[in-house]
């Protein structure tokens, strides 16, 4: 009798991460909104700085990301040796969760928070604790009654994904000031750089005061335009971050991705001219869809969250075949624990009038 390798416990329990669509069922051309993709691309001197590496492939990559740290750290005012570069904020997800939890802990995260945060929990024979929302926002009282002696790491996405809203620096605050030091705060700000409230803050605060349970993740997909390279960074005090370097690969990230960094993160007209254009846009889409009776919930991020009838004519599932037939390719997340809605990104002049016309005919059929 002959037996075969088995992995570690759970492991057969994660339902693997569903990435928006690419593809629609009709249209000549397609219009992909399913991944809150930058509509602008990216900044042409991240495209020239990539470019510029096709020479150098031959060559391992940087293993300790000097250049593309300080730049960052000039950028969002944060030391570089306190910052450390993923392949794209989900790495520094999974290491964070390898580093610091185990079988038998609790990872808290809220009950419509960004998938993967359930999966790198399981990943290591954790146990997910989703936590309700009130209103579709993050509820720090029910983060605080769910925290125990088992709790180890809190994954907070603000804003969160999918649904556009955010928790004040206030609340964050409080948040934290109420947690036992054992606990990690992982606080996601992926859309960080969109927002434009005024009492909003990613948590960067926490770790330059001193705090040790606090980590800041962000990204280089969504504003800077850069999902195709897989690039992310992490800032928190010297003890994790020295933890993250031990466990992370020695060459993580590419030798492009690296310089498209670099060169991203130092343009700040693409920066500026990419959060105009969303904010323009977002509210446009979001007046014109709820003109037509549909809901779209307040987002400060990159994309929309809209409400469709449960039953009948109009629902989220209809509206979803209906746009795909039409070319038109949003993210259906009723994995999200969200049936009855569409999370639609913010494109092209172009597409948002596409998406609009498209919803208007299709709530008149």
């Amino acid at each position: 009798m002959t037996s075969a390798p088995k992995p570690k416990a759970g492991i057969l329990n994660i339902a693997a991460y569903t990435p928006g669509k690419s593809k629609a069922s009709g249209g000549s051309k397609l219009m992909k909104l399913s991944s809150n993709e930058n509509p602008l691309g990216c900044s042409p001197a991240a495209s020239a700085a990539f470019s510029a590496q096709a020479g150098e492939l031959h060559r391992y990559p940087n293993a300790v990301h000097e250049e593309l740290r300080q730049a960052i750290g000039e950028a969002y005012r944060v030391p570089a040796d306190l910052i450390v570069c993923g392949a794209g904020s989900d790495e520094l997800i999974h290491l964070l969760t390898q580093a610091y939890v185990g079988a038998g802990d609790e990872v808290i995260y809220t009950e419509h928070g960004f998938l993967m945060y359930k999966i790198a929990a399981t990943a290591v024979s954790a146990t997910p604790v989703p936590v309700p929302e009130k209103e579709l926002r993050t509820d720090v009282d029910a983060i605080l009654n769910a925290v125990n002696e088992k709790t180890k790491l809190i994954f907070l996405a603000n804003p969160n994904n999918p649904t556009g809203s955010y928790i004040s620096a206030l609340e964050l605050h409080r948040l934290h000031a109420e947690l036992p030091a054992h606990v990690l705060l992982v606080v996601d700000g992926a859309y960080e750089e969109y927002v434009q409230a005024q009492d909003y803050s990613d948590g960067s605060e926490l770790v330059a005061a001193g705090h040790k349970n606090v980590v800041v993740l962000h990204t280089f997909s969504k504003i800077h335009g850069l999902p195709g390279l897989r690039l992310g960074w992490s800032y928190a005090c010297a003890e994790i971050t020295d933890v993250l370097n031990r466990i992370r690969g020695p060459f993580n990230i590419s030798s492009p991705a690296l310089a498209a960094g670099i060169a991203a993160v130092k343009d700040k007209d693409f920066i500026d001219n990419t959060i105009a254009f969303n904010a323009q846009w977002r509210e446009w889409l979001s007046q014109g869809l709820n003109a037509i009776g549909l809901k779209v919930y307040p987002s400060v991020a990159n994309f929309i969250l809209v409400e469709f009838p449960e039953s009948g004519a109009h629902t989220a599932a209809l509206a979803n075949q209906y746009l795909s037939d039409r070319g038109i390719v949003v993210r259906e997340v009723s994995n999200y624990g969200l049936p009855r809605c569409l999370r639609i990104t913010i494109g092209t002049e172009e597409e948002n009038n596409a998406v609009y016309d498209t919803l208007s005919h299709f709530m008149k059929s």
